[in-house]
């Protein structure tokens, strides 16, 4: 007997598709918004990174993005070659070298925070404190369920 895989018709499928979709346009939106910045988006969470850990290391930079160094190394290059950032050489340890945001960096760094500000008050339009509320407790459980799907 030859069964068709369906979707199952479930008030939980559905809004599961729901927040996978949800995630999937706001990352969209973002990323357009964030395009008007002049930096990629991969290279801009490591210069929002950078702004709020000065001193950051392309070490530490790659265990957050759970990538290579080699990786981070090449967007480093390129908002360094922008003018976003610049290494400085640790005092303490002349091997490595520290990040830190440029006024042309902190420039974008602000403008983005304007973008997200602003993206967050259309995205949560009309809702009230109660809704607030409501869906940070039912996103809470859906976070708890997972967690322990974990173990």
């Amino acid at each position: 007997m030859n069964q068709q895989c369906r979707e199952p018709d479930t008030p939980s499928h559905h809004a599961l598709k729901l927040l996978m979709k949800i995630f999937r346009l706001h990352r969209s939106v973002i990323e357009s918004k964030v395009r008007q910045t002049g930096v990629y988006r991969s290279q801009h969470q490591i210069l929002m990174f950078i702004a709020s850990n000065p001193d950051a290391t392309q070490k530490e930079i790659a265990k957050l993005h759970e990538t290579s160094a080699a990786t981070i190394a090449v967007s480093l290059k390129k908002l360094e070659k922008g003018g976003y950032i610049r290494r400085v050489m640790d005092q303490e340890d002349n091997r490595c070298n520290r990040l830190q945001v440029t006024e042309k960096g902190q420039a974008v760094v602000n403008q983005s925070y304007q973008i997200f500000r602003k993206a967050e008050e259309e995205i949560f339009n009309g809702f009230r404190e109660e809704d607030f509320r409501n869906l940070e407790a039912l996103l809470s459980q859906v976070y708890q369920n997972m967690e322990q799907m974990m173990n």
